[in-house]
């Protein structure tokens, strides 16, 4: 574990490192010239928090490609929709992209809640195993309680399709995006094992 001043120096750090090389012209970090003055982004990517998952290096993209809204187990709720609503209309974002990845933990501490419930969680954390739930809880009734690697793969992409119908349905700016504006909503999942990201529910 880094103490918290070791961690907010190693920032600072990062930052001066981050702002010379801008000042060399920006090789890797910034496409075409400076730093952009408006958003142009060309995708949305509601995203795990998850530190191992950063989009912008996953997709190989610079500043002001992705419009990115991370969060744990890549879950929906009033505010993402309300964010990926905002970029839709506003920047004329047409890409919506759930991601979802490998062994998460979010979905890991919800199959272990439906295991072994617990009191100990905190109201907030349990509001985002409680959003995860519903989508994993109907696995635990198949063959797949038998195989935990197979139950937490398939409990990944279930999550990431239940967020995916929630984006597509639960919003009437977005429904009418996808009618009538080409917007598109997609779910994939990165793997921590091998860096690829898989399209699977396009």
């Amino acid at each position: 574990m880094i103490a918290a001043d070791a961690a907010l120096e190693r920032l600072r750090e990062g930052n001066a490192r981050f702002t010379t090389e801008l000042g060399r012209g920006g090789v890797g970090r910034v496409r075409g010239g400076p730093l952009p003055t408006v958003q142009e982004p060309f995708a949305i990517v509601l995203g795990c928090s998850d530190s191992r998952v950063p989009a912008e290096i996953v997709f190989d993209q610079g500043l002001g490609d992705l419009f990115v809204i991370r969060v744990a187990g890549n879950v929906v709720a009033p505010s993402q929709v309300g964010s990926v609503e905002f970029a839709a209309e506003r920047y004329h974002t047409r890409l919506v992209v759930v991601l979802g990845h490998s062994t998460c933990g979010a979905i890991l501490a919800a199959l272990e809640e439906l295991d072994r419930p617990s009191q100990q969680r905190s109201p907030n954390l349990r509001s985002i195993v409680d959003r995860v739930r519903p989508s994993v809880e109907g696995l635990l009734h198949t063959e797949l309680r038998h195989d935990r690697t197979a139950l937490i793969h398939e409990a990944v992409r279930a999550n990431v399709r239940a967020s995916v119908d929630h984006l597509r349905h639960g919003s009437e700016i977005l429904e009418r995006l996808i009618q009538t504006d080409g917007l598109k909503v997609v779910g994939a999942e990165y793997s921590l094992e091998t860096g690829h990201v898989d399209f699977f529910d396009p």
